[in-house]
């Protein structure tokens, strides 16, 4: 640590050592750059400690659950005696503390310098750690998000996804405030774990963001599990005593619960880090930085989900690299948001790429595209695991598929393909000929594709 006058100076010097903050570090060492990270807390960020790991740690937990009720249909007398929730998380722990042992002993390795503490940018080259001014000749902002509130006090029986992960106690019932991917992915594990669950969305449906098709069937599949669910209304207020917790709608309705989780989604942290009176545009908190993620000050980049669009850890991934080799002068390519691979965990699961039909609609115009829904129940693997959903593939007429969608257990593994598909701008006569192995799910990709090419299979 640099004690004297002179601060220690850095090719790149990275203020948030989350996804997006890490992946430019590691890139920038690859590039040859010598590279500090600036971390306040634990090196990994949301996404590692209290976001994407963990959560589908729980949501392993809530399918083994899930499994052990189901298995007589199955043949297999298997039943489901209690769910140990403090064992839940003590599995869930074991997994982080794993994946954060390899991140520090990666990053160490790469000789990528570590710097703990609160980082406030001073200069356009400069940022200051508890007292400690540290250089940059690039900087990078990448301080993440936090779980949005909306005034809502935190705290004994209203809580956000971070409490939530580290509960020892199950409640009977909850309410789940938001019914976005955070939302919806507690709910699933909360009902699989025999809990009762309300989902309020003020918006007109689940998963807003999803495709029509996509949203129906989700709708379908929650009701059949007895998730209950209450859209197109936004909430009023939320309050608690010693034995409930309280939803007040706008119209009047009234919900009651053990505890109200508050999934609404997650804000920029921006706020007293100085980046306004360095001249970085802010809006809502948000930074606004070009299409190149360049800030417009000096030599000042913003990556992950300080910037507007989809806040996923692997978007941060992608600005990380791509922020590193713009600074190296590689001209990366920028990859839209519109095709950044997305998948939410619940069951069933989704997953999307590119454009949904209204979106592509709104792009391209309505009579441009052309849609097909292939339905799992003629897919032979989806059958055997007991999952119904769909395959959607949107197209231009006569041009590339812009939009893979799907609903189903299992199905995001289907996102791999479905990505090359869209950002490769394959046509459905490229996908046709193309050989997709006997029984998987993934066959339901290829007879979609048939579908769309005019010589359905099994369709």
């Amino acid at each position: 640590m640099a004690e004297s006058a002179t601060p220690q100076e850095f090719d790149v010097l990275i203020l948030g050592g989350g996804s997006a903050g890490y992946s430019a570090a590691l890139r920038a060492v690859q590039l040859g750059f010598s590279v500090g990270l600036i971390e306040k807390a634990k090196l990994g960020g949301t996404c590692l400690h209290t976001g994407c790991i963990p959560t589908k740690a729980y949501l392993h937990s809530a399918e083994l659950a899930e499994n052990a009720r189901e298995g007589a249909k199955y043949g297999i007398n298997s039943t489901l005696e209690s769910i140990d929730i403090a064992k839940v998380r003590d599995y869930k722990d074991g997994v982080v503390a794993g994946k954060f042992k390899g991140l520090t002993g990666l990053l160490k390795m790469k000789k990528v310098t570590t710097i703990e503490g609160n980082g406030r940018l001073v200069a356009p080259d400069t940022i200051d750690v508890d007292g400690v001014a540290y250089k940059g000749k690039n900087i990078v902002l990448a301080t993440g998000s936090t779980s949005k509130t909306m005034g809502i006090e935190i705290g004994g029986r209203v809580m956000t996804s971070t409490e939530a992960l580290n509960m020892d106690t199950l409640p009977k019932s909850a309410i789940v405030l938001g019914g976005g991917v955070i939302g919806v992915e507690f709910a699933s594990v909360w009902n699989s774990f025999g809990v009762d669950v309300t989902i309020i969305e003020g918006l007109p449906s689940l998963v807003p963001n999803e495709d029509p098709a996509i949203i129906k069937n989700l709708e379908r599949a929650f009701k059949k599990r007895g998730i209950k669910f209450n859209t197109g209304t936004f909430f009023e207020k939320v309050e608690q005593n010693d034995s409930s917790a309280k939803v007040t709608l706008a119209d009047g309705k009234e919900f009651e619960a053990d505890l109200v989780l508050v999934a609404v989604g997650r804000g920029p942290v921006t706020e007293g880090l100085g980046f306004e009176e360095q001249g970085v545009k802010l809006d809502r908190g948000f930074v606004i930085p070009n299409e190149r993620l360049h800030t417009g000050v000096g030599n000042v980049y913003a990556i992950g989900d300080i910037v507007p669009g989809v806040q996923l850890a692997h978007r941060g991934y992608q600005h990380g690299i791509f922020v590193a080799e713009e600074i190296a002068g590689l001209n990366p390519v920028v990859v839209e948001d519109i095709n950044i691979p997305k998948v939410t965990f619940c069951e069933p699961e989704i997953m999307s790429v590119g454009y949904s039909e209204p979106k592509a609609a709104e792009k391209f115009g309505k009579d441009a595209i052309e849609t097909v829904e292939y339905n799992l129940a003629g897919n032979g693997k989806s059958s055997i695991l007991g999952t119904s959903g769909i395959i959607k593939m949107v197209r231009l007429k006569d041009g590339p598929i812009v939009g893979v969608h799907g609903i189903g257990g299992r199905i995001g593994e289907q996102i791999g393909e479905s990505q090359l598909i869209v950002n490769w701008e394959a046509y459905p006569e490229d996908l046709a000929p193309l050989i997709h192995a006997h029984p998987t799910q993934n066959e339901s990709l290829g007879e979609a594709a048939l579908a769309l090419a005019g010589k359905p299979l099994h369709g």
